[in-house]
């Protein structure tokens, strides 16, 4: 995304989703100054939580979806996770925050299972925000374009463009190094390269543009 002055482009759209902790500040001319909904794993709530005032304050009109799973989301006392954002909602009552039901995590796996016919339990592996995120937006939107995401042959290119793997961590791990190592990790990773196969067919019969790279669909 960095350098392809895509912000007002993405900003004259009806409704912008973000991706756990992704700032605006200091790059609106590449990402754009709104966010309308913003999809957070579990994982990224304590760096929400170290920002509240920015995130969930008075000016802040955000509607947050919260993934998790059941043991970090829990309502009995024992989620973590719940436990962190009602307090957060005690400080700010007024923030727009929902969790995602059980039910809805159940889901997300069948569909994973049913594209990829891996369980992904047993592969050791986590589904990432961008699966829980299109899931969503295809649940709920009529039309998606979805900005600075690569497909699953990509890292495979010949040339292709070396970037940090989150547009505002510069000096961080390369993208494509990133997807490899998670891709092979035997648990606890993401299957990106994987998903991105799975959203390649997806965007055949859904209306979803891939931008900046673009790609399928688009």
């Amino acid at each position: 995304m960095l350098g392809r002055q895509a912000g007002s482009e993405i900003d004259q759209s009806s409704c912008v989703w973000r991706m756990n902790n992704a700032p605006t500040k200091g790059f609106e001319r590449d990402v754009g100054r709104r966010t309308t909904l913003r999809v957070v794993s579990h994982t990224s709530v304590p760096l929400l939580l170290q920002r509240q005032q920015h995130f969930f304050g008075q000016a802040n009109d955000t509607v947050y979806v919260i993934w998790g799973p059941l043991r970090n989301m829990r309502k009995d006392g024992k989620g973590i996770v719940y436990n962190m954002l009602r307090q957060a909602m005690d400080s700010y009552p007024q923030a727009r925050i929902y969790v995602t039901t059980e039910e809805r995590m159940n889901y997300c796996d069948r569909v994973f299972k049913e594209e990829t016919g891996k369980d992904r339990i047993q592969s050791g592996s986590y589904l990432s925000t961008g699966w829980f995120t299109l899931i969503l937006a295809m649940d709920m939107c009529k039309e998606i374009r979805v900005y600075g995401m690569i497909n699953d042959t990509y890292c495979r290119t010949d040339g292709y463009r070396k970037v940090p793997y989150h547009y505002y961590e510069a000096g961080s791990r390369d993208e494509c190094a990133e997807y490899l190592l998670h891709e092979s990790a035997p648990y606890g990773g993401h299957r990106f390269i994987t998903e991105k196969s799975v959203f390649a067919k997806w965007a055949k019969t859904h209306a979803i543009t891939f931008l900046h790279p673009a790609w399928l669909g688009s």
